[in-house]
């Protein structure tokens, strides 16, 4: 739930770039106040006996990032997020916490929030990088 969210942020912050960091934190608050509204709102009983199942705060904060991804610097960028963000949503079921109803709803909310607010960001690279050591993220910028 955290790692999504933090490369996302972190890129726009590393890159100085003002207008992508207001988008995102347009879209993670919007995300968050309608996700956390839901959640009180509903009060749906999880799978495990818990309150506040609907809808999945993990699953709507990692597709609410990895669509900023898409939305920024284009799909084939947020590939890698959006895999993550199905694991999560995946995890979320798997580890009886949600039914697969709050998952959904949640990546669409997340998603939603999202397109809303943001807009495309040129000559901007995002790219997963496999080697023998391990695994990163590469970032390339064109001027």
């Amino acid at each position: 739930m955290v790692l999504i969210p933090s490369v996302t942020l972190g890129t726009a912050l590393y890159y100085d770039n003002p207008e992508g960091q207001k988008q995102f934190y347009k879209a993670f608050a919007t995300n968050a106040v309608v996700t956390y509204g839901l959640k009180y709102g509903v009060n749906r009983e999880r799978p495990n006996g818990e309150n506040y199942s609907f809808p999945s705060g993990h699953t709507s904060a990692t597709f609410q990032s990895a669509s900023f991804i898409h939305k920024r610097y284009g799909l084939k960028y947020a590939i890698p997020a959006y895999i993550g963000a199905t694991f999560v949503g995946y995890s979320r079921v798997h580890a009886n916490k949600h039914y697969s109803s709050d998952v959904i709803a949640g990546a669409i909310i997340g998603s939603l929030s999202s397109f809303y607010f943001t807009t495309n960001y040129k000559n901007f690279e995002i790219k997963p990088i496999a080697m023998n050591a391990g695994y990163g993220i590469g970032i390339k910028r064109t001027w």
